[in-house]
């Protein structure tokens, strides 16, 4: 099986006096003789969750961290508890876990529920109770078959467990809904066993708007009980009420605190080890992805995403403290070994792109420009699975044999380093333009933000290179729910002109926004942007019958000095821009769909008096999502295409598929050309199904010509290009 890296660092060492790991990088205490052993401290974290609306990923899965931000999944992110043992549905969603008072005992409740059957479908909720977060025992209760008058519940959501120490016993609370009531939040007393509710569930939380309220979590601070929930129908987001008792009189703070435009749901916090701030997470679940934000005092949040890896997507989950020696036993019990080699924090390392093969036992790391591989430390350490060798090694000579586990468990794999420069961008990104900047003389890309679910990004961004290998990110240069009043939703496909005036260089930037096509200026090549206010196409041409007004590409015609943009989904168009370049000049918009091959994503440049036009065939989620050509005499007339006019298209042999929507770049001044596109992320994309759709990244290579001016079909690679220096 082939997995993605995940960069994480585990910091286990043994005590030499109790003999057990006690710490992640933290030496234990030394006790005074005969002095009772104290309490190990917690130092990891393990994370409870499930992982989709398919009955198969509707079950507990875990994973571990050493610091609170960087995950690996357990068991190769298959259940670690079967749901059709638990539950009286068949499948369980939302788990929550949580350190008994005793220190010792780990209570975990979870969704009785099976989405696919409807989401007012389930009636219960199942509780679980182990003393070694191995070995669970369960019971699932049905609330109507448990209490009486209970013939409108329609749904239990979300439950979770808090120790009361007044009652002296575990509150449940969880969110029920009646009829055609609103959700709300309600709570009962677990039995001495963890096995049953004691009494009728009573109200916890009384909303002033009466609205939906689900997804509830509770955190004790300072003599304080904060409830974290999500609302539901008079906008939908994370609020917070507060109250000096657990059971009841929560005051609202009516502000929301997710820090995303999107949709979120399934607040979880957690303290961190060793520090006064928590982590407040939630389930981005349309995009497909978890946000982290940090806060002291749970008022104020922010985001730390760029510090948070997982090598899996987790839904509605939490995360609880654990020792390490907690750790140990788990990652004994359900870590592969080769789990540990993926747990490489080196950061020249791209963590999207490792290849793990079990079956061959062999780890490939790709390593970013740059990276000198004849002393280069992977940066392992985590004696509850031994590695060996340790520190730096020479991967300049070939793979290394790495040794993991101790055993009948033990390991030998064969791990390679290389050093390519595809992709070109790190991370999900997608639709590249590519501008050579006059003004600032660097390269720069232009691509679609991805890695959002249906394509859901809202921003732009931009990246700035002087040798189109090197390449910096200059940060969100159009956000669409900030700058745009038209369209707030699907940021996709940008292109860019650079022009000079008399005043000096401005850029036009023409960007898709809810299936419409706009455009924004500024004066410099990585902005900020300023919308024009309104789209630019938001109506099919003429004589057109279906399709989207996408992908736009701008072009300005070196014999002419006129400017042109191309765009269409389904079909394409050209039209002549206006000097503003806001506007297209009335009556040249042209249909110009070349052939039955067209699908999206056209692209014009021009080379020794011939126009050539680019375009995508067959659809971004198919592994032959391709390019092909054709060519014309001028900006607008008929594109003539030949009988061998592939680009680029998939790369099997080197695992590259989904090869599509690309640009081109010449180096000023020569007959040096280079192509810009997309492709899936490498090596998961292939599995992902549809999703590779939206996880694809941005690669360069070269594009060269035959002496009749026909174009050589490129073989995509992982290699990529060499620096390129202008003159």
């Amino acid at each position: 099986m082939i997995y993605n890296r995940l960069t994480l660092a585990w910091h286990l060492f043994r005590s030499a006096a109790t003999g057990a790991c006690l710490a992640w990088g933290l030496a234990a205490p030394a006790a005074a003789a005969g002095a009772p052993t104290p309490p190990a401290k917690p130092s990891a974290y393990l994370f409870a969750y499930f992982t989709g609306n398919d009955k198969s990923e509707e079950a507990i899965r875990f994973a571990l961290s050493p610091d609170g931000y960087h995950y690996t999944a357990l068991n190769g992110n298959r259940p670690v508890v079967q749901s059709a043992a638990i539950s009286e549905t068949g499948g369980v969603r939302d788990p929550h876990i949580l350190r008994g008072a005793d220190g010792k005992t780990f209570y975990m409740v979870a969704t009785d529920m099976v989405s696919a059957k409807g989401w007012s479908s389930n009636r219960g909720l199942v509780l679980l109770k182990s003393t070694d977060l191995v070995n669970w025992t369960h019971s699932a209760i049905n609330f109507q078959k448990r209490y009486a008058k209970q013939d409108e519940l329609k749904r239990v959501w979300a439950p979770q467990t808090i120790y009361d120490a007044k009652a002296g016993k575990y509150l449940v609370y969880f969110s029920l809904q009646y009829g055609t009531e609103p959700d709300k939040i309600y709570y009962a007393y677990a039995n001495k066993d963890f096995t049953d509710l004691e009494g009728e569930p009573k109200q916890l939380f009384f909303s002033p708007t009466n609205g939906s309220c689900i997804d509830g979590d509770i955190v004790a601070k300072d003599g304080k009980y904060y409830l974290f929930f999500k609302t539901e129908g008079q906008g939908n987001g994370i609020k917070i009420a507060v109250s000096d008792r657990l059971t009841g009189g929560y005051v609202l703070r009516d502000k929301y605190v997710q820090q995303t435009t999107s949709p979120v749901e399934g607040a979880g916090t957690f303290r961190l080890n060793n520090s006064p701030d928590y982590i407040l997470m939630y389930d981005m679940y349309t995009s497909g992805k978890y946000q982290f934000t940090r806060t002291r005092d749970l008022e104020h949040f922010t985001v730390v995403d760029q510090d948070v890896r997982m090598n899996f997507h987790p839904r509605h989950g939490t995360v609880m403290p654990i020792t390490a020696a907690e750790a140990q036993r788990l990652a004994q019990r359900w870590m592969r070994p080769a789990d540990v080699l993926l747990t490489a924090q080196n950061p020249a390392i791209r963590p999207l792109n490792t290849v793990e093969d079990s079956a061959a036992g062999t780890v490939a790391f790709l390593a970013l420009p740059g990276t000198s591989l004849k002393a280069f430390d992977l940066k392992i350490n985590n004696p509850a699975l031994p590695v060996s060798p340790s520190g730096p090694q020479n991967f300049a000579r070939g793979p290394v044999a790495y040794t993991v586990g101790q055993g009948a468990a033990r390991r030998t794999y064969q791990v390679s380093v290389t050093e390519t420069h595809n992709p070109a961008l790190p991370g999900y990104y997608a639709d590249p333009d590519i501008l050579y900047s006059q003004k600032t003389k660097l390269f720069y890309l232009y691509p679609t933000s991805d890695g959002f679910n249906g394509w859901s990004g809202t921003y732009f961004k931009a990246f700035s290179s002087p040798d189109l290998v090197n390449w910096k990110d200059e940060g969100v240069i159009l956000d669409l729910p900030r700058d745009v009043s038209w369209a707030k939703k699907s940021a996709w496909a940008p292109t860019i002109i650079e022009q000079k005036t008399a005043a000096g260089y401005r850029y036009a930037y023409y960007f898709c926004a809810g299936a419409k096509i706009g455009v924004a200026l500024t004066d410099s090549p990585t902005g900020p942007f300023k919308d024009a206010g309104q789209p630019l196409l938001d109506k099919l041409p003429e004589g057109v019958k279906g399709g989207q007004q996408i992908d736009p590409a701008a072009f300005r015609d070196p014999k002419t000095g006129k400017h042109y943009l191309y765009w269409g989904n389904g079909y394409m168009a050209g039209a002549e821009l206006s000097d503003d370049l806001t506007s297209l000049k009335p009556g040249t918009t042209q249909v110009m769909t070349p052939d039955g091959t067209f699908r999206e994503g056209a692209y014009a440049f021009f080379r020794n008096g011939t126009y050539y036009f680019m375009w995508s065939e067959d659809d971004t989620r198919s592994p032959n999502y391709q390019v092909r050509y054709g060519t014309s005499d001028a900006p607008l007339g008929k594109i003539t295409v030949p009988a061998n006019n592939l680009v680029i298209s998939k790369n099997s042999a080197a695992g590259i598929y989904g090869t599509g929507h690309n640009s081109v770049i010449q180096v000023p001044g020569r007959d040096e050309w280079y192509i810009v596109y997309h492709r899936f992320t490498y090596p998961q994309g292939l599995k992902m199904g549809d999703e590779a759709g939206f996880h694809r990244e941005v690669c360069i290579d070269k594009l060269e010509f035959n002496a009749d001016g026909s174009i050589k079909p490129v073989v995509p690679t992982h290699a990529g290009i060499q620096p390129v220096r202008v003159n």
